[in-house]
């Protein structure tokens, strides 16, 4: 008998409280990685009415004036006096030290390359894990990004909410906004769209009515019909029984004027949307000495790729680390009875074809350059307006012929 269940994922505008303090954050790294791309960096934010908090732990040489990044920060996602938020005048306050030694001389020379088991070529060779922990990737073949359908269709609204913004096609919106997305799934599949949620902050002389009907027409519809010509799901699939449009009734006040806002509270909505296990720390403000953030890209890298070489419909990558050692100390992959070898093959193969220590997944992606302030909102996997490096498919041929080993091709 087939499994029918409701999934539910949702998304965040660039403006909601937690994601301006994610940008912030990012928005630090990048400002130090430009002037040092050796920098240590692990910025927390915190955002309220009418101030920013930074503190953390920033090693670099790099000479940068927080306060002018995160004002600017700010300002690019459209805050200003009249939402309420206006980073010319917010206070912003800091209390950044350097990172602590205990945990720099993990970094700077990792527990192999002490025992003399790694040869010196450069300074990435020779760095351990910044930390320990567990990432996760995933891959499922329910979209072209082999993301999820709910969260990818969240995002995409969130995202068409701050371009019609922008784009002054509806000024009358705010910054602030969320999505929600729920999906009936038959036997694992996604088959019918059930409801989709919208809250977006408003002006004030702007009715219900109004808001409603232009959400519906500009973003809503929009987005739905870009699914359908682009072949993602069939017209029949788009039929939602319930939309909400700000459900409420007014959303004038939000922001950080409205709720505090904190860095890496939103690791579902940067991830998998729920379809898929998080690891035990967020990616923002962290440069990619923290496996956090290296380790989650290269799980993804690798669950992406397994998925697209045809090894499996749907695929889960563990990695496990542990500070100051450089080789993760597990690679799990699970299949979810789709794969079409076995999946201790596939670890085999991924661990001959990956160098899964920090510094090398940081040279494969370039981490040490300033990419990371776009990724603070709408998420950081399966991003087709970025040309991110962990979502591109050059181990598919090398995985393809496991299917030739295993006698599947």
């Amino acid at each position: 008998m087939q499994r029918r269940y409701l999934f539910t994922s949702e998304s965040v505008t660039e403006g909601h409280p937690d994601k301006v303090a994610d940008r912030v954050s990012d928005a630090i790294v990048d400002a130090y990685l430009a002037g040092d791309p050796f920098s240590r960096v692990a910025a927390e934010t915190i955002v309220f009415t009418g101030g920013v908090f930074v503190t953390g732990q920033i090693t670099s040489k790099a000479q940068v004036n927080v306060s002018d990044v995160v004002r600017e920060a700010i300002r690019e996602i459209g805050y200003d006096a009249s939402w309420g938020y206006d980073p010319s005048t917010i206070s912003v306050l800091t209390a950044i030290d350097r990172q602590s030694p205990d945990i720099a001389m993990g970094v700077d020379t990792s527990l192999e390359f002490k025992e003399g088991n790694v040869a010196e070529s450069d300074y990435w060779d020779k760095i351990g894990a910044g930390d320990q922990g567990i990432m996760f990737g995933y891959a499922v073949k329910e979209t072209p990004q082999l993301m999820p359908l709910p969260i990818t269709l969240a995002h995409d609204l969130s995202k068409r909410l701050a371009q019609v913004r922008k784009e002054g096609i509806l000024p009358f919106l705010g910054p602030d906004g969320k999505t929600q997305v729920t999906v009936l799934y038959e036997d694992n599949r996604p088959r019918e769209l059930k409801t989709i949620v919208a809250s977006i902050q408003h002006r004030a002389d702007v009715t219900l009515d109004q808001l409603r009907e232009a959400v519906m027409e500009e973003v809503v519809k929009p987005i739905l019909k870009s699914y359908v010509e682009r072949e993602i799901v069939p017209p029949s699939f788009l039929n939602p029984e319930k939309i909400f449009i700000n459900p409420t009734g007014r959303f004038v006040i939000g922001g950080p004027a409205a709720d505090t806002g904190l860095t890496g509270r939103k690791v579902v909505v940067d991830t998998y949307g729920g379809s898929a296990h998080n690891g035990g720390g967020c990616f923002s403000g962290k440069d990619a000495t923290k496996v956090d953030r290296s380790g989650a890209y290269v799980a993804r890298y690798i669950a992406k790729n397994i998925v697209a070489a045809g090894l499996a419909d749907r695929c889960e990558v563990q990695l496990s680390y542990v500070i100051g050692v450089a080789k993760p100390t597990s690679v799990y992959v699970n299949t979810f009875g789709t794969g079409k070898v076995s999946e201790e093959l596939i670890e085999k193969r991924i661990e001959e074809l990956v160098d899964l220590r920090p510094g090398a997944i940081i040279k494969r992606f370039e981490l040490y350059k300033p990419i990371y302030k776009p990724l603070s909102a709408y998420g950081h996997f399966g991003r087709e307006d970025l040309d991110l490096p962990w979502e591109r498919l050059d181990l598919v041929p090398e995985l393809k012929s496991l299917l030739k080993v295993s006698g599947r091709v």
